[in-house]
């Protein structure tokens, strides 16, 4: 009974993930608010189909493991660094005035001071995945508003991070004093400290030493496997071993990862298990909400909605123009963070689990995440033609800001190649002698590691995952050349080129003429054959010999160039 009600359980709240995700990205609102109102349809409060809140929330635990592991491969030092003087000391303002509002709103509500620490907290971070999803949508996430988000966001994980480990030895077990407070927190800065020495040291030589040994298989299905396992059993080794949260478990492990030169395909390969899961987690925090319950509680959804879309956005940009930031960079930082997502949800499941939260705040939680990550989308839309409203009746003149807003991706001459054999290397050297910068991906990590030892950018990784495209720069490339002639992996390829970049040119190889109708359709502006270019050659040879013009022989290679390019 107890499979047949797993099957069910991860059966239904998939199916209606799907059809709601579906439903809301036509309408171009986030998936993750379609997942929330699946989880609301599966749940046991509205009519139809229940699924088993105990079996979805076991599979939610593997997705917050996979969530927080996916923070830690994208946590890169240098990233926050370059944007260290405006997103650590704004992320603590804001996050803090979030959480102290939140404190206030719950307080008014009745609820005690440690439900306020935890309601607080939650509403005080942004989603991550609603940020980026935002960002690359309206193609700002590589200009100098977006690295400021991406670099705030971060910070807000960390703290997030924090305070997961902080929390249950704060709000835990009896009420104890200061000694007994500073007791707890000492412990469980010992315990963290214990954790980060194993893994940073040891874990640190380890973990490379297993994935390259993986890596060196050629399976994909094997190091995928390894990034599971790594993810998983660091979390549950650092929850049995160390008493530590397996999230943080989890985020130390995608460090390690993240710091070797497995990260990047460590990332691609482990997102569609992440996804997944992920997915089942809102399923489960949607499956928790009461309609009802919020109707009690107006008073706190709205104040909630007004501190998430309000107050901290307008912390947000008060601290960014204190700064001296340009007013269209400071608000586009603003309003990309003015939403909450998976770790909200993520500290109201702690609450639930110390016992401090009750189920009407989480519901009120939930609620409110849906407002937000509905409207953000949207209020972001805005942004440009509000400016352009405040510089047509010339309160301010926003010339300058557009500028520096649009200057980070401004392209230069720049062209991916995929695959580097043969016609890999001479077209990267050609590149490199017209001065246009080439970035190579390839999965042999030993031409990876020699490329980058002679300053040529290599990336590791599968060309088909968009993750690896982003990462080349795909956005900002003026050509994507792909030099392996697998035409059914360069299908793929050139289809998820042109949804990142539409006006990228691609120029394919192919073994066969028959596929190059295939790779045009798919998208590729120049396709090459050998059949082609051989049967070409042969062509003008005869004709040369027969006596023809150069014009007879330009217009029959025209015509056999057409008839290959038209299949």
């Amino acid at each position: 009974m107890h499979e047949v009600d797993l099957i069910l359980t991860l059966t239904g709240a998939l199916t209606a993930a799907l059809i709601l995700g579906y439903i809301t990205q036509q309408m171009r609102l986030s998936p993750i608010v379609g997942y929330l109102l699946a989880g609301i349809a599966v749940g046991p409060h509205t009519p139809g189909f229940a699924a088993d809140a105990t079996i979805a929330q076991q599979l939610a635990e593997v997705g917050v493991i996979l969530l927080l592991f996916g923070v830690g491969l994208n946590f890169h030092i240098r990233e926050l660094l370059a944007v260290r003087q405006v997103a650590i000391p704004g992320a603590i303002v804001a996050s803090s005035v979030a959480c102290m509002l939140g404190m206030a709103a719950a307080h008014l509500q009745g609820y005690g001071w440690a439900a306020g620490i935890v309601y607080g907290s939650a509403i005080s971070v942004a989603s991550t995945v609603v940020l980026i999803r935002v960002l690359s949508d309206n193609r700002d996430l590589h200009t100098r508003s977006g690295h400021i988000a991406v670099g705030w966001v971060v910070v807000e994980d960390l703290i997030t991070v924090a305070a997961l480990v902080v929390l249950p030895a704060l709000l835990g077990g009896e009420k104890p004093g200061l000694q007994g407070v500073a007791l707890a927190l000492g412990t469980a800065g010992l315990k963290i400290a214990a954790l980060v020495a194993v893994v940073l040291l040891a874990g640190g030589r380890l973990i490379p030493w297993v994935m390259e040994h993986v890596a060196a298989t050629r399976s994909r299905e094997l190091f995928t496997l390894a990034v599971l396992v790594i993810a998983l059993g660091i979390a549950v080794g650092s929850a049995k071993l160390f008493g530590v949260s397996m999230a943080m478990g989890a985020f130390l492990a995608g460090m390690i990862v993240g710091r070797s030169e497995f990260g990047l395909r460590a990332a691609s390969e482990a997102l569609p298990m992440r996804d997944a899961f992920a997915v089942l987690f809102f399923v489960s925090v949607g499956m928790l909400f009461n309609p009802n319950t919020v109707l009690t509680s107006p008073g706190l959804l709205a104040a909630t909605v007004a501190i998430v879309l309000l107050a901290k956005p307008a912390a947000i940009w008060a601290s960014m123009m204190l700064l001296g930031y340009p007013r269209q960079v400071a608000t586009g930082v603003a309003v990309s963070l003015a939403q909450i997502g998976e770790f909200s949800f993520i500290l109201a499941a702690l609450g639930r689990q110390l016992g401090v939260l009750p189920e009407e705040a989480v519901n009120t939680l939930v609620a409110a995440a849906i407002v937000s990550i509905t409207l953000n989308p949207l209020l972001y839309r805005l942004i440009g033609p509000f400016e352009r409203w405040l510089a047509r009746y010339g309160q301010a003149c926003v010339a300058d800001d557009v500028a520096d807003g649009q200057e980070a991706s401004a392209p230069s001459h720049r062209a991916i190649v995929v695959g580097y054999g043969p016609v890999g290397q001479t077209v990267t050297q050609l590149l490199l002698d017209n001065e246009i910068e080439p970035t190579v991906i390839e999965l042999n990590l030993d031409t990876v590691r020699r490329l980058k030892a002679f300053d040529v950018r290599a990336i590791y990784g599968d060309a088909t995952r968009p993750e690896i495209l982003l990462e080349a720069g795909i956005q900002g490339a003026d050509n994507l050349i792909l030099t392996s002639g697998a035409s059914r992996v360069d299908e793929e390829i050139v289809r998820r080129a042109k949804d990142l970049n539409p006006d990228v040119a691609i120029l394919a190889r192919s073994q066969y003429v028959r596929d190059l109708p295939k790779l045009h359709r798919a998208g590729a502006e120049d396709v090459f054959s050998a059949e082609g270019e051989v049967a070409v050659a042969f062509t003008v040879r005869i004709l040369e010999r027969l006596g023809a013009t150069g014009e007879q022989i330009d217009r029959e290679r025209a015509r056999i160039e057409a008839t290959f390019r038209n299949g």
